[in-house]
């Protein structure tokens, strides 16, 4: 079997961007991104004053999402630049990347994320994780009604990243997907 996905949003799981901002978490290195350094128009819209962005990024973070026992996928509006940005400073190689187009931070009338049809699309039918800071259960009803294999919506505060009970709800339910279902 194929390994499960693991779609990766960068702000809120990998950089807890609403934690004190006169405090970096433990562990965390600070990395300062120019704000025409490609990153999606949503970052280059946090500051009129082009100020570099601050990202908060826990080194350790890579290694322990290269032993889940996924395939990594960037799902987030950093799309590709989190290759030449984020990626280096994890020690992740670099890894595909859901290409949003057209909705990329498009407000859908059902209130479904606007991440999750492109995600769903993207994963084809195969099982999947998926780690950010916006999901709701309207996300998992359409992923339930749309996707016909198991599908983990797994919220991380964005005060606090990810942390090790994220790591392992990851890891159980990659661990759940190895388990021979028994014939119905």
């Amino acid at each position: 079997m194929n390994r499960p996905l693991l779609f990766l949003d960068v702000d809120g799981p990998l950089n807890p961007y609403a934690a004190q901002p006169e405090r970096r978490p433990d562990g965390y290195t600070t990395l300062r991104v120019p704000q025409d350094s490609g990153t999606s128009d949503e970052h280059r819209g946090l500051s009129a004053r082009r100020r570099p962005l601050r990202v908060w990024l826990n080194p350790e973070h890579g290694r322990s999402l290269l032993q889940l026992g996924y395939e990594l996928c960037w799902a987030t509006t950093w799309m590709d630049a989190a290759n030449r940005w984020i990626a280096p400073v994890l020690g992740l190689p670099e890894l595909p990347f859901v290409d949003f187009g057209d909705a990329l931070l498009q407000d859908r009338p059902d209130g479904v994320h606007w991440k999750t049809g492109p995600l769903v699309d993207y994963a084809n039918g195969r099982p999947f994780a998926w780690v950010d800071d916006e999901q709701s259960d309207l996300d998992q009803a359409y992923v339930t009604a749309h996707h016909h294999a198991p599908g983990l919506l797994h919220h991380v505060n964005p005060r606090i990243g990810l942390r090790e009970e994220d790591f392992r709800a990851l890891a159980d339910f990659a661990r759940s997907l190895d388990t021979p279902r028994a014939a119905g």
